[in-house]
Parts: structure tokens; sequence; C-alpha cells
């Protein structure tokens, strides 16, 4: 984001849902006899798997494809592998699927217990990458990247979601138990706590920061707290991480705590759900649990061409069956009506300028759509500011076209970097 500079949104306020003052517990969703776990890693046919179907896994069961894997899950029940398969997901990216039969035996591991004494961040990243809320423990032990601002997102991202401030509301003990946690496992000389605008909340920690966020979207993206709080402008191909910034939600934390406290990894994830006709709910869900089993709990029904959506409506993506797992950043899921699906169009822009307006990295984006509709990636990277992008969305919202500005901007990035890797092996290879 080196190129321009940032400007403020002119249309329209986009308001953030803020938790209840007493928000109350979760509604329960009981285990569904298959659980469906993602592995973000590839079978290979050249190698030995670890994992076979008809294995035998147990509960707290850390599951990789290879000995030498560094991606996991860990099985939050127990029962036999019914069937185990690789399949590709958004851009090309490739995860293997787990499906777990559930059974009634009580037989569990638990090697976490062992190392729960000890605050070490490597360990931790060994055992805790699955807890709910996703720690980013590979961003935390790269050795690359020199971490030393740690953010605790207490404001949700995306619309739609409460997410990460129930835990700032109902778990706030937790939460502060986790962030004391995490200053020993990090060591970060300065960790902060993001809460939204009017929010109160005693944090009595010693070196927490705490920032109030505008309740307005996109102010509780990592990128528009970087500028806007942290002063920092992230240089177009560099993430918040390669500037020594790392970002972590309330849950995250909260899971922390839970996990050090109780010995155990937690398997429970709160998300937040919004029905076709708007009515949210806070679910409990266990990890790996297919969203079938929440629609069930909620009697909502699935008919052909609504869509699924996991996340939010601005960052969120689409889901084509009611099989898909709830995954340890699962936050909000919405459910639209075939009907109330918008229209996309392939039309070409009318040069209204309603997305530059909005965008709140000041990018041309009506020039820049142009160039990655005819596949002119690195002029849309050198000329048009691709990749300072935050991929708030909001350019898609305003379209007067109905241009799928959003989609357009995701694939001229995944097909620059598929450009840069060819570039970097030719190079080598000479």
């Amino acid at each position: 984001m080196i190129k321009r500079s940032f400007s403020g949104l002119s249309q329209p306020r986009l308001k953030y849902d803020l938790v209840e003052t007493d928000p109350g517990g979760p509604e329960i969703v009981p285990d569904p006899s298959d659980f469906i776990l993602l592995v973000d890693d590839s079978l290979n046919s050249a190698r030995t798997a670890l994992l076979q179907k008809d294995d035998r896994v147990r509960k707290g069961e850390k599951l990789s494809l290879y000995k030498d894997s560094t991606e996991y899950v860990i099985s939050p029940v127990s029962g036999v592998i019914q069937s185990i398969e690789s399949l590709p997901g958004e851009f090309g990216d490739v995860k293997t699927y787990l499906v777990i039969k559930k059974d009634e035996s009580d037989e569990s591991v638990n090697d976490f217990e062992q190392h729960a004494d000890k605050y070490e961040l490597e360990t931790a990243a060994q055992f805790l990458k699955s807890l709910p809320g996703a720690p980013p423990f590979k961003a935390l032990t790269d050795p690359e990247k020199k971490i030393h601002t740690i953010v605790i997102s207490g404001v949700d991202e995306d619309l739609a979601a409460s997410t990460r401030q129930y835990f700032l509301s109902a778990e706030s003990e937790d939460l502060k138990e986790g962030i004391k946690i995490l200053q020993k496992l990090t060591k970060a000389p300065k960790i902060i706590l993001t809460i939204p605008q009017g929010f109160s909340v005693e944090t009595q920690i010693p070196g927490l920061q705490v920032f109030n966020i505008p309740p307005f979207y996109p102010n509780a993206l990592s990128e528009m707290i970087m500028k806007n709080q942290l002063k920092i402008t992230i240089p177009q191909g560099k993430t918040c991480e390669d500037l020594g910034v790392c970002f972590i939600s309330s849950e995250a934390v909260v899971s922390l705590a839970r996990a050090y406290r109780d010995k155990k990894i937690s398997y429970g994830k709160l998300v937040c759900v919004t029905s076709k006709d708007g009515v949210r709910k806070r679910m409990l869900v266990s990890i790996g649990t297919p969203v079938k089993s929440i629609f069930k709990q909620l009697n909502i029904h699935i008919n052909d061409n609504d869509r699924i959506i996991m996340g939010g409506p601005f960052k969120g993506f689409s889901v084509y069956n009611i099989y898909h797992p709830v995954e340890p950043c699962t936050d909000s899921i919405i459910i639209q009506d075939s009907g109330d699906v918008p229209y996309v169009s392939n039309s070409a822009c009318i040069n209204c300028g309603k997305c530059i307006r909005i965008c709140p990295v000041n990018i041309p984006v009506n020039l820049l759509v142009r160039q990655l509709e005819v596949s002119r990636f690195e002029d849309a990277k050198e000329m048009f500011d691709l990749e300072s992008c935050i991929e708030c969305g909001l350019c898609s919202y305003v379209c007067t076209a109905k241009i799928p500005v959003f989609q357009y901007i995701r694939l001229g990035k995944h097909e620059l970097l598929k450009i840069e890797a060819e570039a970097a092996t030719e190079d080598v290879n000479e």
C-alpha cells in the first residue's frame, strides 16, 4: 500500500453489529455421527500416508498425513476414518478431507498435558494450532518474521458476526488470563487489544494497550488497524507479519487460556449463524461438525440454488454442499435464499466512480478491473496497484454494473503469484 494514500469512505457507512450488553450463552449443537476435518495438505500417491481408510483415531489425537508434515488437525472424537480424499479449494488450493465416524469409545489421548506447565511457543505450535479461533502459530514461529507487536482482535472483521466481541464481554476473565499466557509464550514487547468504540473493558494487565475501533466497516480489518492505529503503511507485496505485527482473535486467546488451565485441548467453536430471514444466533459447535447439523438444529431448510457463505458478506466464501465442516477459523455462517442472491453481471464498467470513492486505499478500481478482465495481471500490479488492495469487497458492493470486482481482484492476485513463481523457477534453472 505504498503507492497511494488512504482516504476516508464516502458511502455507505456500514455499521458493525455490536454485541448485546448481556449476550447470554450460545445454543449448543449436539455432536454429529460423522465429523469432517480439513488438513491443509494433499495426498501424494508416491508417498506412504500415515492415515488410511478404516484406521481408528482417538479423541485428542494429532493427525498428519506424513511423518514430516507440519500441518495437522486434532480429532475431536474417537472413531474410524470412513474416507480420506484430497479435493481442490479456492484458486487451486488443495485440502484433504478426513471423514471420521464417531463411536461410543471413551478412548482418548492428551499429548499436550505434559507440556501445559511450560510456556514454550514451539511446543504450543505443535499441539494448539487447531484451537478454536485458530491461533497464528505459523507466523509467530516463522524465523523470517520478527514479530514485535501482537494485536488481539476484539472486533469482528466482517459484518454479520459478533463472535470476537462476545469473548470480550462474556469471557473477560479467560481473555485476561489468555493475554498473560500470550505474553509468556511470545515475549512480544507490545501487545494491543482492539475493542469497539464505546465498549469498556477492565484489563489491569501491565504492558497491554487498548485501541478503540470506530464501529464502521472496514475499520476492523488488520490493514486498516495498521494504518489508522499503528500508523504503519504496508508496502505492496508485504503483509502485516512481514512488518513484525501479528493479529490474533479474542477467541483464540481465550482458547489458549482454557488449554493451559485445563491442560487439554478444547473443540467447541462459537459461530454466528444468520438464517434466510436475517435472524442471527450464536451456536457452540464442535470443530469438524458439518453445517448440515447446525441447519437441522435451527430448522433451516436448504433448497436448490440457496447460497451458504462461510464468513461474512464481504470477506466470506461460498460453499456448495451442506457437509462443509466448521473449522477453527469459522466465525460466521450466512444462508441466503436463492431469490435473494445478488445478481452478478459481465457487463462493461460504466465509469460511475462509486468504486473509486469508496475504496479505503484509494485504488483506481475502474481502471484496475479493466486490466484484470483481459488477464493483464502484471500491468494491474505495476500501473494500478493490484497488490495494494486490502480485499474489503466494498467495490463489488457498490458496483452499479454488478461486476464481480472483488473476485477479479482475488483471481488476479493468485495469477500474479503463479507468474512470479514461474519466473523465479526459470531464473534458478538458467
